[in-house]
């Protein structure tokens, strides 16, 4: 896969990364049941997307050499 292509798969990682993180999506999660991992939902939402982004980084820190 060319270096052009693999930029665009990480920024449009990066944009649904981001758009989950947005008021809509959030609204979405903002309950305390379930739990999920002893967490509240939203908080288990949030911590998610924090590991994400930082998995997306450390591909694109690798992959876009």
């Amino acid at each position: 896969m060319s270096n052009t292509n693999r930029t665009k798969v990480v920024v449009v990682l990066a944009t649904v990364l981001f758009a989950l993180s947005l008021w809509p999506a959030v609204a979405f999660a903002n309950r305390i049941e379930p739990f999920v991992l002893g967490l509240p939902f939203y908080l288990f939402w949030m911590v998610s997307i924090d590991v994400a982004v930082a998995a997306l980084l450390a591909v694109a820190y690798y992959w876009l050499d």
